[in-house]
């Protein structure tokens, strides 16, 4: 019986670390000469994501994949580890 309740206290535990750490992060490169942030949403909650100006970097996204990123010039769904090329507020997924 010990045995039993301490595995299931320790499955609740990795069950708990898991979702509290899901994130999507991806590399961009934004040719770009302002900011742009748009909105996203991951696993139905809505955030939003800024990739800054003339840079390349990565961001990540709090919230399980996919996500998607309503940009200026459309959706865009991310699940994690892609590279984005940002150009004239249009992004491509490499």
């Amino acid at each position: 019986m010990k045995t039993q309740l301490s595995t299931m206290a320790l499955v609740a535990a990795l069950l708990a670390s898991s979702a509290a750490s899901a994130a999507v992060t991806v590399r961009y490169y934004n040719r770009d000469s302002r900011d742009h942030t748009w909105s996203a949403v991951c696993s139905g909650v809505k955030t939003r994501v800024t990739f800054g100006r003339s840079q390349t970097a990565s961001v990540t996204i709090q919230g399980s994949g996919p996500c998607t990123v309503q940009t200026d010039a459309g959706a865009v769904v991310l699940r994690g580890g892609e590279d984005l090329d940002i150009k004239d507020g249009k992004v491509q997924v490499k």
